[in-house]
């Protein structure tokens, strides 16, 4: 039943507001992945971090990226951070 105090699922009764913020998110994801490419062509062994578990017997290589996960978190938080100003 759509009336009055109908709410759209980004919690707001205004639709521009919940596309709005939809797009700011999407426009973060994408200039966060364009810097992780970025960095990646230019050498940053991400996913080789110091502190990241390799382990390699014979066919099988079991991997564990500690340390790559940590510093994605952070770097996350941080960017969260700033687009909650």
């Amino acid at each position: 039943m759509r009336g009055q105090g109908a709410r759209w699922e980004g919690g707001s009764s205004d639709p521009a507001t919940s596309h709005s913020t939809m797009g700011k998110l999407l426009i973060a994801v994408g200039a966060v992945l364009v810097v992780a490419g970025v960095l990646v062509q230019l050498g940053l062994p991400l996913g080789r971090l110091p502190g990241d578990i390799i382990i390699r017997r014979g066919n099988s290589t079991f991997y564990v990226p500690i340390v790559t996960c940590l510093v994605a978190s952070v770097v996350l938080s941080l960017l969260d951070a700033l687009i909650r100003r």
